[in-house]
């Protein structure tokens, strides 16, 4: 093989297709764009533009929301638990957490933590670490002799006052009794002096 043989591979290289280079060829005359108007320009963009009606999709009522702030949590159940004990997967006496239940394969993965949830049986006693747990699942597993500690807390949400403001509004309000303005017209049967 010399160096005047080597090529690419069959399909390796697209070219581009020549456009505009008359009737004869498929693309010449409008070049696949149609005829004419805004629609045959490069750069146009009328997706969903009517005429200047308003648009169907601004038409329609909003609906619901995306929660930015949601925390992708990965549930586990008591009995699932309870399960890999009596398999020998996980020890009585260690603390579980989301890394020990994804290595010893309970899990496939933690996201942003583990949820406990109250379903199955629990009969041994465990003590656990999570990003949150139900109401139930606390029960059973207090109920068994272990505890449960919650990692993540939520914040507050209560607003606070800001005594500044406060100061400021009650200030600017002047407690001082306005003067009443007289009448504009006269009453009927009045003179006006």
């Amino acid at each position: 093989m010399k160096l005047n043989q080597i090529s690419d591979n069959p399909g390796a290289r697209h070219y581009k297709t020549r456009v505009g280079r008359g009737i004869g060829s498929g693309k010449g005359k409008t070049s696949g764009r149609g005829v004419k108007g805004q629609k045959s320009r490069t750069g146009v963009s009328i997706k969903g533009f009517e005429g200047g009606q308003m648009p169907l999709h601004r038409r329609l009522p909003k609906r619901g929301f995306n929660n930015i702030f949601a925390r992708d949590l990965g549930e586990l159940n008591l009995g699932r638990v309870q399960a890999a004990i009596d398999s020998g997967l996980l020890k009585g006496g260690e603390t579980i957490t989301a890394e020990v239940l994804k290595k010893a394969g309970v899990i496939s993965r933690t996201r942003d933590g583990i949820k406990l949830l109250g379903g199955g049986e629990l009969k041994t006693k465990l003590a656990f670490e999570v990003a949150a747990a139900s109401k139930s699942a606390i029960a059973a597993v207090e109920k068994a002799g272990g505890s449960v500690k919650v990692l993540i807390v939520k914040e507050d949400k209560t607003p606070k006052e800001d005594k500044t403001a406060k100061e400021d509004k009650t200030a600017k309000e002047d407690k001082t009794p306005k003067e009443k303005k007289p009448a504009g017209k006269p009453a009927a049967g009045e003179a006006s002096a």
